[in-house]
C-alpha cells in the first residue's frame, strides 16, 4: 500500500484556518466600525460631522439627484434631507421598485 501524503490532511485544516480567519476579520470590521460610532471617539465624530455639514448645504442649492446604485426614495430622502413626501410629490412617476441608476429626481 502506498503511503498518504500528509498534504491530504493539512489542505483542509489551512481551509478551515483560512474560513476562521475571514470571518474574523469581516466580524471584526463590522463591530469596529459600530461600536467606535457608538462610543463617540472623537476621529468617528469629527469624520461623520465633516461630511454631514457640507451635505447640509449642499442639499439646500441641490434640485436634482442622481439616482445611484443601491438608492431607495427612503434612502436619497435621508441623504438630501428632503422629505419623501416632497420628493414623491415632485415625482409623480416614481416607482421605488423600478429606480434606474443615472435617473433624475427632482428635489425642489
Amino acid at each position: 500500500m502506498a503511503r498518504r501524503s500528509p498534504a491530504r490532511l493539512l489542505a483542509p485544516l489551512a481551509l478551515v484556518g483560512f474560513v476562521i480567519a475571514l470571518i474574523v476579520v469581516i466580524n471584526g470590521s463590522t463591530t469596529g466600525g459600530g461600536s467606535s460610532s457608538t462610543s463617540g471617539s472623537r476621529p468617528a465624530a469629527t469624520t461623520a460631522t465633516s461630511p454631514s455639514r457640507k451635505q447640509k448645504g449642499a442639499h439646500k442649492l441641490r434640485r436634482r439627484y442622481t439616482v445611484k446604485p443601491g438608492d431607495t426614495p427612503s434612502g436619497i430622502a435621508e441623504k438630501t434631507g428632503v422629505p419623501l413626501s416632497k420628493i414623491l410629490e415632485l415625482n409623480p412617476n416614481l416607482d421605488d421598485q423600478s429606480l434606474t441608476v443615472g435617473q433624475k429626481l427632482k428635489l425642489r
